[in-house]
């Protein structure tokens, strides 16, 4: 017959209940546990990009077997990812102002940087080695884009905490549908004969990093909405009523290349609404558009049996306990790659639940 020891019982659930009460956690630790589940998120992020995404633009495709011969409705769609990417430096800049002080979103941008370099320079050679442009030509458009700077579409830390969940997003579907039409599977007579092996390959990777973007930021996404789900609902009502892709202002011919994706079917309204937006909003437990801009128009806050004031409408709009078992997930996988790093021995993550599921 097994005996327990009840002291010892006491003991092992009083070490692990949480230091912070239940539904009591002050800004101070509702930040401290976002910082540290972003640091978190953003070393196991880096440790798996090295091993599984490091591929190199110039060495990685066969660039001197990529046709020369495409539709001019593929050639403008490439130039405009081309176009998109040559604004990286600001991209990173800008947002690196607004939160150098996380150590994990600051230390993310700087990787995300990094690895949209990478695309930047492989839309570069691939205009390049479409030789549809001289490369004087190339030069010059260089020059002319980078002659205007980018500016944060959204000016608080949340607000671009949740828009590039969305834009992440769209680009990966950008670059999904176009390595489809590099495999010759396009359903539309325009690009019948654009299947090029190399240039699906180079769309394919892309997308890829996109898609492991998207998910970081998903994650910082329901950080936020689990510790702060009002203002984080606020936020993200406000990024998807004011939502554009980036630098469309300020890309000399975006009309164009925006009408070649839309024509092609690459990328238009339907695909933003369905594919983007509600698969997003769905992701972060959001029960839809019409509902998120309801729900945060009829929140209210009621004090509860202590008397502490509480959110309620947000609860009809969000799918609160869906996001704390995300984010349950997320601090038990860093929690595991500190196990094996080492770090659990010394300063471990772990998760400290708001107390409002």
């Amino acid at each position: 017959m097994t005996t327990f020891n009840i002291q010892e019982v006491v003991s092992e659930i009083e070490a692990e209940r949480p230091r912070t009460i239940a539904g009591l956690l002050s800004k101070q630790e509702k930040d401290r546990l976002i910082e540290r589940g972003l640091v978190g998120l953003y070393r196991w992020y880096l440790a798996r990009s090295q091993t599984t995404r490091n591929w190199n633009p110039d060495k990685s495709f066969n660039w001197r077997a990529l046709r020369t011969d495409h539709s001019d409705a593929l050639n403008t769609i490439v130039e405009g990812y081309f176009a998109v990417e040559q604004y990286v430096p600001d991209y990173v800049s800008k947002m690196l102002e607004m939160i150098r002080k996380s150590h994990g979103r600051s230390h993310f941008q700087i990787r995300w940087g990094s690895e949209e370099e990478k695309h930047s320079d492989t839309w570069l050679n691939a205009v390049l080695f479409l030789r549809r442009r001289t490369p004087k030509w190339i030069e010059q458009y260089k020059d002319t884009l980078r002659s205007k700077v980018w500016e944060l579409p959204f000016d608080t830390p949340m607000g671009m905490a949740f828009y590039p969940v969305i834009q992440e997003r769209a680009t990966q579907l950008n670059y999904l549908n176009t390595a489809i039409v590099a495999r010759g599977e396009s359903d539309k007579p325009e690009l019948a004969n654009d299947k090029d092996p190399v240039l699906a390959e180079v769309a394919q990777t892309i997308a890829i990093d996109e898609a492991a973007h998207y998910n970081f930021y998903l994650e910082v996404a329901r950080l936020y909405l689990y510790y702060y789900p009002t203002q984080a609902l606020e936020a993200l009502v406000d990024v998807v009523q004011n939502f554009a892709m980036p630098a469309m202002d300020i890309i000399p011919n975006f009309q164009e290349f925006y009408e070649a994706v839309y024509r092609t079917g690459i990328y238009n309204a339907r695909h933003y609404g369905r594919d983007v937006l509600q698969a997003a909003l769905e992701a972060m437990g959001v029960t839809g558009r019409r509902a998120l801009l309801d729900g945060v128009k009829r929140l209210r806050q009621v004090p509860d049996s202590e008397g502490h004031m509480r959110n309620t409408a947000f609860f009809d709009t969000l799918d609160y306990r869906a996001v704390q078992s995300a984010v349950r997930r997320l601090f038990g996988r860093i929690e595991q790659y500190e196990q094996e790093v080492g770090f659990a021995e010394l300063d471990p993550t772990t998760f400290v639940p708001s107390g409002l599921a």
